[in-house]
């Protein structure tokens, strides 16, 4: 019998948009775009997951020059738009709304990405971290410092990349700031080491950005990962409370998506950084416990999406969940990504 009276199967309303329920699907890369074109793989992966409240879909390029991860798709040409309709059609058919994540790599990028170019970051300082290239992972580089008007025409690519989701037939967009990419590396006082208004107010990029995109789109979340630890990344006090600052002063987005840091949720942690959806180590009970308690509005899912299709059903039904696996991640084909099986069948299912 199904239990829909639970806290995470109640409708919610983010921003004018009605979710059935409050079970999210998180942000999941998984490698699978031809030539940075989502394909027909990728509208049967996301229309098998539409019983979601909201899907946000993988993180997306804004550009050419955004580009730091092999396999995943952009927004920023009609090739990549016309796939990305076929998804949301696909989800639509479904039942389903879905949000597109945008993403810029920034100084997280390598030169195999960009034709042999050196990565741009807010300053010429290496992050200290592994790009995925058809080469396998790479250590990153020394950026070159961005430029003011390179900072201008990256603001420009994020409001055509929200007005390419729309005309795509998406529900909104939600802004990739977590881990140790282009938005993160802004905030961070040991990467952004300029001395004009983007280094003085080192807010300044992401606030700017939401700008505009919300003037290309109606509904516009900002993913945050203020816990985020990393080589150029420590997690300190003054790390969280420039967050907390940030989440105060982020009025123009629709919805913070805190991605927590620990494995178990923490309630408080959710709380300060004003979150409306949160992330990370939850169980459907957990969830549970944290909607009825006020600290979370929704809750998003991420390796139990990637193995549980169905994941919405399951929880109502109380159905035990398949476990994900991760060798599948990023592959290549349908194997580990479009084949996990749904409640009542008994094997893997055939695309």
């Amino acid at each position: 019998m199904r239990d829909t009276t639970q806290p995470v199967l109640r409708p919610l309303d983010l921003g004018g948009l009605t979710l059935p329920n409050r079970v999210i699907m998180a942000p999941l890369t998984r490698a699978r775009a031809a030539n940075r074109v989502p394909t027909d793989l990728h509208a049967t992966y996301y229309a098998q997951r539409a019983g979601a409240g909201l899907i946000i879909t993988e993180g997306t390029w804004v550009s050419e020059r955004a580009v730091g991860f092999a396999g995943v798709p952009g927004v920023f040409t009609p090739e990549q738009v016309a796939g990305w309709r076929r998804v949301t059609g696909a989800v639509r058919a479904a039942g389903g709304r879905i949000v597109l994540q945008l993403w810029h790599a920034g100084a997280a990028s390598h030169p195999d990405h960009l034709c042999g170019a050196v990565p741009a970051g807010p300053s010429a300082v290496d992050p200290r971290e592994k790009s995925f290239t058809a080469r396998g992972f790479q250590d990153t580089v020394t950026p070159r410092e961005m430029t003011a008007a390179e900072i201008a025409e990256t603001i420009g690519d994020y409001a055509r990349a929200a007005r390419n989701a729309r005309a795509a037939g998406f529900d909104g967009v939600e802004i990739h700031a977590v881990g140790s990419f282009l938005i993160p590396q802004f905030l961070n006082p040991r990467l952004n080491r300029r001395t004009d208004a983007y280094g003085t107010d080192r807010h300044r990029f992401l606030l700017d950005v939401v700008d505009a995109t919300t003037e290309a789109i109606d509904l516009v979340g900002v993913r945050l990962s203020p816990g985020w630890t990393a080589a150029m990344f420590p997690a300190d006090e003054e790390t969280l409370a420039d967050y907390e600052t940030l989440t105060g002063r982020l009025q123009g987005a629709t919805y913070p998506h805190v991605r927590g840091r620990t494995p178990e949720p923490d309630p408080a942690e959710f709380t300060r950084f004003r979150a409306t959806v949160g992330n990370h180590g939850f169980e459907p009970s957990t969830a549970n416990d944290a909607i009825a308690g006020g600290v979370l509005d929704a809750v998003s899912f991420g390796r139990h999406f990637i193995a549980n299709p169905d994941l919405v059903d399951r929880i109502a039904l109380g159905h035990p969940l398949t476990e994900s696996d991760p060798a599948t991640y990023y592959t290549d084909g349908p194997e580990g990504y479009t084949d996990y099986a749904t409640t009542g069948s008994r094997t893997r299912m055939t695309t």
